[in-house]
């Protein structure tokens, strides 16, 4: 747990978070302007969080018993570095508590669990048009990786493609 210098403080994520984890991931929907597009419950929540086998964790920045701020995380691995590392799924401060450095202080944290791990990557995405963040992880010493096009298969397309219903087109 970090003392934050305003009363607040960053910690990992504990069972009971899990309604200001949503309440925050809800939020950046919103932002992100896919407002309706959150299916996660507080339920999905504690069993990812918190179940027998977590593969999904999170800090968060609480501040006068609320959580107003999270990092959402996972493992992943590198066949080129032979390690793991971390993939940033989530990073979000509620509105009202920006600009006193909590996401910054988010980042470090899990700066800091891949060096003390040996993790070899930080990694995550952007929103384009998101210049506030995009300023923030220029700033911190990320660099966008334009080589890459990420790709998704969801919904009705995954479903007919592990079923063997979709048909290749070239």
């Amino acid at each position: 747990m970090i003392d934050l210098a305003d009363g607040a403080v960053l910690r990992p994520a504990r069972p009971g978070d899990e309604p200001g984890i949503l309440a925050c991931i809800q939020a950046l929907a919103a932002y992100e302007r896919e407002p309706d597009a959150v299916e996660a419950t507080t339920a999905d929540l504690t069993a990812t969080l918190f179940g027998p086998s977590p593969a999904t964790f999170a800090h968060v920045v609480e501040h006068d018993g609320r959580v107003v701020g999270i990092a959402v995380w996972f493992l992943t691995f590198s066949t080129w570095t032979g390690r793991h590392g971390i993939w940033l799924e989530d990073l979000f401060v509620v509105p009202e508590q920006r600009g006193k450095g909590y996401g910054l202080t988010l980042l470090r944290a899990l700066a800091a669990v891949a060096a003390e791990r040996g993790y070899r990557r930080l990694e995550w995405s952007v929103l384009k048009w998101n210049t506030p963040s995009i300023a923030l992880y220029d700033a911190v010493g990320g660099r966008p990786q334009d080589e890459w096009v990420t790709y998704r298969l969801a919904g009705e397309a995954l479903d007919a493609f592990a079923l063997g219903e979709r048909e290749l087109r070239a």
